[in-house]
């Protein structure tokens, strides 16, 4: 990390391509993605860690963006909801959302999508009470929760099915 006239300059690796960015010594993650790299998948829903909304993978571990700071990423692997298809070909959870209508104003949605790839990783065949238990962090206001439990279990059978 570089400290400028202009910032910090910071080298991360975002959705496994190399990145460096400008940004404040303030800004969070959520604000360098939205703002300094125009990935606006990453929703603000609270701006204070209550929603989920903002959830991306830093190294591997589930974080809320809006939590972590900019300069924290330094040297470090992010994936967000930008990285979830590979170019036209949706991941199986982006699917079933769409298959389950787990999904109305969507400004929850990529925080849940990442949420879930997490929890799919940690554990391949979660119970309905384990996916509820591991999604509580990402709150909804549109759909409620059960289609996007089915969605997520509906995934995972079908991921399942493919290891």
């Amino acid at each position: 990390m570089t400290t400028t006239e202009d910032g910090i300059l910071i080298r991360t690796t975002i959705n496994g391509d190399p990145t460096t960015f400008l940004a404040s010594q303030r800004d969070s993650l959520l604000e360098a993605l939205r703002e300094r790299l125009n990935m606006t998948g990453s929703k603000e829903g609270c701006n204070n860690g209550n929603c989920g909304a903002c959830s991306v993978l830093l190294d591997g571990r589930l974080v809320n963006s809006c939590l972590v700071l900019a300069a924290e990423v330094e040297g470090a692997r992010v994936d967000t909801i930008e990285g979830m298809a590979e170019g036209e070909q949706l991941h199986p959870l982006q699917r079933a959302f769409l298959e389950e209508a787990a999904l109305q104003c969507g400004i929850c949605t990529p925080g849940f999508l990442v949420a879930s790839r997490a929890l799919l990783a940690e554990n391949p065949r979660p119970t309905e009470e384990e996916a509820r238990f591991w999604l509580a962090g990402n709150l909804c206001r549109c759909t409620g929760y059960d289609k996007i439990i089915r969605a997520v279990l509906k995934a995972a059978g079908e991921m399942d099915g493919k290891r």
